[in-house]
């Protein structure tokens, strides 16, 4: 190599190393920002997710307190005074406050509580549903009939989890405005409908034959329980 040519390429390497230079000084914080933001940004992870952890706790310990009370009405008031910040612990708390403020005696205020769930949009569907089917069936018959078949009606939609024991307590407000043969149709498309569990299948099977009906099991087969839907008593209350 020539005496030009090594000349050339001393001088090619100090402009690179200028030219990285210039570029680092120009541009350089930006990679710093960038590490420094993927730190704090893996550190807030870290500590948001123990805040959740720590936020939890502290609901479950005090939902553990509350249910320790002696009677009814102390376990409602307890429940009560309990703050939930996630929609998904609030609406599971409303439930049990409800709960606790029905077996208290208190049904206009757990129709309160309940009702309060079903119109929180922040809420996830499946409790809406639950607290809204749990304050009709808790109203039993001071509720107007033609009101709870409406309610009742949105519940038993296509998409709803709870549209059989919706279609359920439909069939017999049937029987209760002396509709026997609207209730036996009612009960049999329950029958035959491939999501009936077998709790519910023995139910209408039974109510079907009271009514003086013959009932026709189809092809459908009873689905098992599953842990979708909470579960809820035989008789919805």
């Amino acid at each position: 190599m020539s005496d030009t040519d090594s000349f050339i390429d001393e001088v090619n390497e100090e402009v690179r190393r200028d030219r990285f230079y210039f570029m680092l000084k120009r541009y350089g914080w930006i990679a710093v920002l960038a590490v420094i933001l993927l730190v704090g940004g893996a550190a807030w992870n870290e500590y948001q997710k123990a805040q959740a952890r720590a936020e939890a706790e502290t609901l479950g310990d005090a939902m553990f307190a509350a249910l320790s009370a002696e009677d009814t009405a102390a376990r409602a008031a307890a429940f009560e005074k309990i703050e939930a910040t996630n929609p998904r612990a609030g609406a599971m708390l409303g439930l049990l406050t409800a709960a606790e403020q029905a077996e208290a005696g208190e049904t206009d205020a757990a129709v309160a509580t309940l009702n309060g769930i079903g119109l929180d949009a922040d809420v996830p569907a499946i409790y809406r549903e639950i607290a809204q089917f749990k304050a009709i069936t808790l109203q039993g018959s001071d509720m107007p009939a033609n009101e709870r078949r409406l309610a009742l009606e949105n519940l038993a939609q296509p998409g709803s989890s709870l549209r059989l024991l919706a279609q359920e307590q439909l069939a017999m407000i049937d029987i209760e405005e002396d509709a026997p043969e609207a209730a036996i149709e009612r009960y049999q498309g329950i029958l035959n409908d491939a999501d009936v569990t077998s709790d519910l299948q023995q139910r209408a099977l039974q109510v079907i034959v009271a009514l003086g009906g013959d009932p026709q099991m189809g092809t459908a087969a009873p689905a098992p329980q599953t842990d979708t839907v909470p579960a809820l008593d035989a008789d919805n209350n």
